[in-house]
């Protein structure tokens, strides 16, 4: 699995929301400021997740983006899910996505040798992203 840039600035700017959660709205401009990210890039990614309900956004001069979720209610799964879809690395594994192999000589077989080792793959990773919250992305970053 490899993370988009998606997914890579969705996390970035979720820290910056996670960090400041019950304080503080954040503007996109000052969270794609402080992580180096294109604002245009970033409208994108906060639209994707104010529609998947984990942000609210208010217009005005204190408005900004904010959590609507508590951080650790919000797994990084979610979110890599939202942003780019299964964590599956590929399509017959996939448990929310799930897709027949059209080409695959085991497609009709009991057992496949390669859907074997990437459900695998796929339980590994989305047994640690499932379980890894907002919160403790945030409390690993004020630590370091």
């Amino acid at each position: 699995m490899k993370l988009s840039k998606k997914s890579e600035y969705g996390l970035r700017a979720l820290l910056e929301l996670t960090l400041a959660h019950g304080t503080a709205t954040l503007q996109r401009h000052d969270i794609a400021a402080r992580q180096h990210i294109p604002v245009e890039f970033l409208e994108q990614i906060l639209l994707a997740l104010k529609r998947a309900g984990l942000l609210s956004s208010r217009r005005g001069m204190k408005g900004g983006y904010t959590l609507i979720k508590q951080p650790q209610d919000i797994t990084l799964g979610q979110v890599i899910r939202i942003l780019d879809g299964p964590l599956a690395p590929i399509g017959c594994v996939s448990k929310t996505a799930y897709q027949k192999c059209g080409d695959c000589p085991y497609a009709n077989h009991a057992q496949c040798p390669v859907q074997h080792v990437m459900g695998t793959v796929r339980d590994a990773i989305a047994g640690i992203l499932d379980h890894y919250t907002l919160a403790d992305f945030a409390s690993s970053h004020r630590k370091g």
